[in-house]
């Protein structure tokens, strides 16, 4: 699939989840059915009660990642954060709220549908330190040296472009700039047939990296201090009533893929 392609189709899947969202539904799974592969243990409990409640309900459902980058990463009073592909703006707001009024907090996304719902999630809120702003992560429309913090939440493995997105957050962050994002990586090798299947289960899979290309990437972006940190471990009972409804026999590559797809917080600084 071209990248222009793989674009087209993340436009399309993420705004039918915006409107989803925006008319009270669930923003994967439509009708609610369990055999939706989007509709997965991946997206779910990924935020304390207290962090929902510093959020509207809408913002919440409309959370799509694979971790909770506010949590991991170290903001401070004052700072500026970008989160790339910010969808219906859960990690901008929460992060707004922990940089506090003289920080700010941007997020980028691309589809119309979800900047549309994150800014009427942004009004509901009363947060007033956030910008929301649309554009491509290969491309991000704000100037060298202008970020401390940026974050991402199962984004940057959609992209067709990885070295470019990794580049552009370099060039982005200030001296001492930190990079720190939750993301879907394989560890080991897997057969690219049973790794096309795993696909159907996991939405934001599709594109993950193997964590050693990932911290070679980061390494050819000029980052430094690169740390990959499992945050779970996807078990393949996660997956069996997916895969199932697919007509997978799962059992048959299960021990061939146990343990290899996970979430985890990736890390890196831009050298002061």
């Amino acid at each position: 699939m071209s990248s222009s392609n793989i674009k087209d189709v993340v436009k399309e899947k993420y705004g039918q989840a915006a409107l989803r969202v925006h008319t009270g539904g669930s923003p994967c799974c439509g009708g609610g059915s369990a055999l939706d592969p989007c509709c997965d243990p991946i997206t779910l409990d990924l935020y304390s009660d207290s962090e929902g409640g510093e959020v509207p309900e809408e913002a919440l459902r409309a959370s799509l990642g694979c971790g909770n980058p506010t949590a991991l990463a170290k903001l401070n009073p004052g700072e500026t954060v970008l989160d790339l592909g910010s969808g219906g703006g859960i990690d901008v707001l929460l992060s707004a709220r922990r940089v506090g009024p003289t920080g700010k907090a941007y997020g980028l996304d691309m589809t119309d549908e979800m900047l549309a719902l994150a800014r009427e999630n942004q009004r509901k809120a009363g947060v007033k330190n956030v910008e929301f702003l649309k554009g491509e992560i290969e491309s991000i429309p704000l100037p060298d040296n202008s970020v401390d913090v940026i974050i991402s939440n199962c984004v940057i493995n959609l992209s067709a472009d990885k070295d470019r997105v990794l580049r552009e957050a370099f060039r982005v962050l200030k001296p001492g700039g930190r990079f720190a994002v939750s993301d879907v990586v394989v560890r080991g090798e897997v057969p690219a047939e049973i790794r096309k299947n795993v696909e159907l289960w996991i939405g934001c899979i599709a594109g993950a990296m193997q964590d050693t290309e990932y911290r070679d990437k980061l390494a050819a972006a000029g980052f430094e201090q690169i740390e990959i940190e499992p945050t779970r471990v996807y078990d393949f009972e996660d997956a069996r009533r997916f895969l199932g409804a697919k007509g997978i026999e799962v059992d048959s590559i299960a021990p061939q893929v146990a343990g290899k797809f996970i979430s985890a917080f990736v890390r890196a600084v831009k050298s002061a």
